[in-house]
């Protein structure tokens, strides 16, 4: 029986080990997709449409809550535009749970995220739920389309 115990205990360390060695694998590729996505947010809350231009392709697609319009690349640029044009600033931005989908070249990223702003001295904070789709393209990620759900009303 103890050399039975030993064989399961040896058998589920090497599934732990692989598991894990596994998933180290696939961080890297995931911290820079990851990194990709925290860059589209932040250059939009500063109105960097430079970096939002090279990031946000041209057939871009976003749907967003209570939202009837569908937005493509110009209107994201104009919005960042105009949110940095109001003296908007982004005061916090953070993803507290995130998971990636990877399909080949492309890769689904599904986040809850927390996002405070100020504009004219009021603060004001949102949260939500993002559903991000990635694509491998050039040797870089770009960000094509996403649908973005607020879960609670902006509070000043």
């Amino acid at each position: 029986m103890k050399r039975l115990s030993t064989s399961f205990f040896a058998v589920g360390f090497f599934i732990a080990t692989l598991a894990l060695s596994t998933a180290s694998a696939q961080k890297p590729e995931d911290q820079a997709l990851l990194q990709v996505r925290e860059t589209v947010w932040r250059a939009w809350f500063a109105g960097d449409i430079k970096t939002v231009e090279a990031l946000v392709p041209p057939e871009t697609i976003v749907l967003s809550g209570g939202e009837e319009k569908w937005k493509h690349q110009a209107d994201i640029l104009q919005s960042a535009v105009e949110f940095h044009a109001q003296g908007g600033k982004l005061v916090r931005l953070e993803f507290p749970r995130t998971e990636v989908q990877h399909f080949g070249d492309v890769a689904i990223v599904w986040s809850s995220y927390i996002v405070e702003t100020e504009v004219a001295g009021k603060r004001s904070t949102s949260t939500g739920r993002a559903n991000e789709i990635f694509v491998w393209r050039d040797g870089h990620w770009l960000n094509p389309g996403w649908h973005t759900e607020s879960l609670r009303s902006p509070q000043n």
